[in-house]
């Protein structure tokens, strides 16, 4: 790729950039969320149009139409936010566009689901290419993706944050995979903020920063905060700030908390001021308790107690109304309404709050509570008017949990709050978790990373296949310990 440059809406997002894959390479893509790593892919891919420059593959020029036209070119993606169809098959969508069909024109669903599974199988995808992809948890629909993607007889594929929702086996899967594409000559763009995974996998990292060029770098001569000085222009010396918080009298206590084939006699308390982990395998219950909790899920029997007083919560009204927020795992799906502005998903649960006596909302109030938001959580976009759809993931992640402090909540419940984004925004997370926990504000943090689960806790339960297997004082708490419960150990 040679001098890409890209705007929307008078924005320049792309200045002067230049790519360069080399057959069976894996390059890394690196910058904060914003820089422009996924629009430059989606430039490559047909999603957007190229405006500025020049694409080659394969010493020819190439203008990617759309992205069947960039598939029909040999070139796939696999985008960091999923693109299913969740009421089709898993074979049905791995196959969107290119089903198989008999001589009389219709689809010949033995001969797909035969040849997906097939696929899946000589993959080691642990996925049934009969199963509804709705069915699916988001791990498990991340891997549709990735198979869609090498479905494909394709010559490059680009990958935008493919282990954002895999457990560590999938992910470890899906490096044997890279590798043996790697080894059939195919090359891979790797887009990941995991900088373990970059240096495992990639020879060269390309940088990109607020749209520019900050060059290629061999991965044999560069450390990781070199690499985190180029994406964010300056030094993050702690990955996780120093607690502060003093964790004092119990504020949520939950009693066998139980739900059919999913939850089994649950217990645990929470504390004021207190950072409470959960962690487990993909699969163990971690969001499904979460659910149940703040009423998403109904549960079969157990007990909530708020400042020791027992609460019934049936759906998230009665959460909010209780104290309780909720920043979901899937934050394009759960937590934002895409085609609505910035303003309008940030104020989306205090409506009722800023009404006037008639019903009518007060414009000015609204706009100052968006700016407001906007500044302390450092949001970027044009203004607050902007349609958060169009923001990166990094930001659409600051804003849903804008929209949930404006409830002032007493328990803050964050599930896997860092999924996707940037070292520098994770940072700004974890001192925002700090100050609300100084402040005596608990939060109940969900995490598929382990060093964030084990940094930022106090104490953290450990769950497998439904139930907590122990709870651990930070003291206590390291990745072995942890594992031990999280594969059923006792």
């Amino acid at each position: 790729m040679k001098n890409i440059s890209k705007s929307f809406s008078g924005v320049t997002v792309l200045n002067n950039i230049n790519l360069k894959l080399d057959a069976g390479e894996v390059l890394g893509l690196l910058g904060e969320n914003g820089a422009g790593k996924s629009t430059l892919m989606k430039i490559l891919s047909g999603v957007y149009s190229l405006e500025e420059g020049e694409i080659w593959l394969e010493g020819k020029t190439i203008i990617p139409d759309n992205p069947k036209h960039a598939q029909e070119l040999g070139i796939s993606i696999i985008h960091q936010e999923l693109n299913l169809v969740e009421n089709l098959t898993v074979a049905e969508n791995i196959f969107l566009g290119r089903l198989p069909t008999n001589q009389f024109g219709k689809v010949d669903y033995k001969k797909l689901f035969s040849s997906t599974q097939e696929l899946l199988d000589s993959y080691e995808f642990d996925l049934d290419a009969k199963r509804k992809v709705k069915e699916l948890s988001v791990g498990k629909q991340q891997m549709v993706e990735i198979a869609k993607a090498v479905s494909v007889e394709a010559k490059v594929i680009l990958m935008d944050e493919p282990t954002s929702a895999l457990a560590d086996d999938e992910t470890e899967k899906l490096f044997k995979l890279i590798n043996k594409l790697k080894n059939e000559n195919i090359s891979i763009v790797f887009i990941s903020h995991k900088l373990e995974e970059i240096f495992e996998l990639c020879s060269k990292v390309k940088v990109l920063r607020d749209g520019q060029d900050m060059g290629d770098h061999d991965i044999s001569n560069i450390t990781e905060d070199g690499l985190i000085k180029l994406m964010v222009g300056r030094e993050i010396s702690e990955r996780f700030p120093t607690k502060t918080n003093k964790p004092s009298d119990e504020i949520l206590r939950v009693e066998n908390l139980s739900r059919k084939d999913v939850l089994k006699d649950i217990s645990f308390s929470v504390k004021k001021g207190e950072v409470f982990g959960i962690a487990g395998l993909m699969g163990a219950g971690r969001s499904e308790l979460m659910n149940a909790i703040v009423g998403i899920d109904k549960k079969d029997r157990g007990h909530i107690y708020i400042k020791d007083k027992e609460v019934n919560i049936n759906c998230c009204k009665d959460a909010i109304s209780n104290g309780i927020a909720y920043v979901p795992e899937d934050r394009r799906k759960h937590g934002l309404v895409l085609q609505f502005s910035v303003k309008n998903n940030i104020i989306h649960a205090i409506l009722q709050k800023i009404k006037g006596k008639f019903g009518y909302i007060f414009k000015n109030k609204e706009m100052e509570i968006a700016i407001q938001s906007m500044q302390e959580l450092k949001i970027k976009a044009t203004d607050e008017n902007q349609k958060v759809g169009l923001l990166s993931g990094g930001n659409q992640q600051k804003i849903v949990l804008a929209k949930w402090l404006q409830t002032d909540p007493d328990i803050l419940i964050l599930d896997d709050p860092t999924r996707g984004i940037d070292v520098g925004t994770k940072a700004e997370i974890y001192n925002l978790i700090n100050e609300l926990t100084e402040k005596g504000k608990s939060v109940i943090l969900i995490s598929s990373e382990m060093p964030e689960v084990i940094s930022m806790s106090d104490r953290i339960a450990v769950m497998h296949e439904g139930e907590i297997t122990k709870i651990l004082n930070r003291e206590e708490a390291n990745q072995e310990t942890i594992m031990k419960y999280a594969i059923g150990g006792n």
